[in-house]
């Protein structure tokens, strides 16, 4: 009883540690994009530079989670501090230039964050005997784009300046932060007897298996963020409704949330390969159905496709980390896994504009990749599952 105790009360510790982290730091760029525009002159250029900061930013620290000496609680709480600051500081500061370092500092400590909330957290929850309640700990990223969304559009609606729209957004990442301090408050559980005999990185499986991880990963990244960022324009170009509109993210979020609590039983009846491989698979088919029905119906079913595989491959990944790499090499590979996204999900934009201005390729050339990509990934993971 005590140890369902201890699971409930940490779980849900990772799950505000990362709302803030990923919802806030992370993705509250993108519902907040339209009221900076509005009332801060903000172009589509000058938000693409503050989203691409953020991406750096994040590549930047999931590179050095993977390398930090500390224990992972350190990274932890540093991460938390400097999104709540860095998210007030966004509206405290008025300088477009001042803005980049903010992203970009919010998405080195999301990444922080994130793999080192997922390596406490998978290995207490092993520990304790419920890794099933990883579901809800990775639900926390999806809760937390959704309230950061709907917080956003209630201040569109009240016509509230962005500058305050920010400095609410910390007040909630602060007021998380608060909730999730016994993440590094309390000592580190020690492993169970499976756990403790398991061998460390460099023995636990091939070098090419992991590297194997390490490219899925990634083309994951690739085909995940062509979609998350074209189709949101897609959808406004046939809505014109701001409310109607502004519920696309929360739902998102929501679909994100569920997905992860929905699928953490599915593991412990199917190898998790098998389970990465086919979200990655639904991801492809969310991905190619604007291609193949342009309609408002088809992005709102992609929407839902994609938004509810995200976060389901992103806790399979890190969890598969911590089963390859074992109890001391989890968090060297989590950080390779998160850098891998993060280099895929910079590439994949930078893909398409290159393609575009050069070759003239539109949209759907970028989409039919991204999806060929996931699926290749998935035939990959497949051929390598246990």
């Amino acid at each position: 009883m005590q140890s369902r105790q201890l699971a409930v009360a940490l779980s849900f510790s990772g799950f505000i540690a990362l709302a803030v982290a990923m919802g806030v730091g992370r993705f509250a760029f993108t519902p907040m994009l339209p009221l900076m525009q509005a009332d801060s002159g903000l172009d589509l250029a000058q938000g693409g530079w503050l989203a691409s900061a953020n991406y750096v930013g994040y590549l930047v620290g999931a590179l050095m989670a993977a390398r930090l000496p500390w224990p992972a609680s350190i990274p932890l709480r540093a991460g938390l501090i400097l999104v709540v600051s860095t998210t007030a500081l966004m509206g405290i500061t008025e300088s477009w230039s001042s803005w980049l370092i903010w992203r970009f500092i919010a998405g080195v400590s999301s990444a922080w964050v994130l793999v080192s909330t997922s390596s406490l957290c998978l290995s207490r929850l092993a520990a304790l005997g419920h890794p099933q309640r990883a579901g809800l700990v990775f639900s926390g990223v999806g809760c937390g784009i959704a309230a950061a969304g709907l917080l956003c559009m209630a201040m569109s609606v009240a016509a509230v300046p962005s500058s305050y729209a920010w400095l609410l957004l910390g007040i909630m990442a602060l007021l998380g932060t608060l909730c999730a301090r016994r993440l590094w408050a309390d000592p580190t559980s020690p492993p169970s007897p499976a756990m403790a005999a398991a061998p460390d990185g460099s023995t636990a499986t091939s070098a090419s298996t992991r590297w194997i991880l390490i490219c899925c990963y990634g083309l994951f990244g690739f085909g995940y963020i062509l979609p998350a960022t074209f189709l949101p324009a897609q959808a406004r170009l046939l809505v014109d409704d701001p409310v109607l509109f502004g519920l696309a993210w929360p739902i998102f979020g929501l679909a994100a949330a569920a997905s992860t609590v929905a699928v953490g039983s599915l593991t412990t009846r199917f190898p998790r390969r098998h389970v990465w491989a086919g979200a990655q698979i639904v991801m492809a088919a969310g991905v190619l159905l604007p291609v193949v029905w342009p309609s408002l119906s088809a992005i709102a079913l992609a929407a839902i496709g994609i938004g509810g595989t995200f976060m389901v491959i992103t806790m399979l990944g890190m969890q598969e980390a911590q089963a390859v790499a074992g109890p001391t090499g989890a968090r060297r590979l989590m950080g390779a896994l998160t850098a891998s996204f993060a280099a895929g999900q910079l590439a994949g934009p930078i893909f398409f504009s290159l393609t575009h201005t050069y070759f003239a390729a539109d949209l759907t050339f970028a989409l039919i990749l991204a999806a060929a990509g996931l699926i290749f990934s998935s035939g990959l993971l497949l051929k390598k599952a246990p």
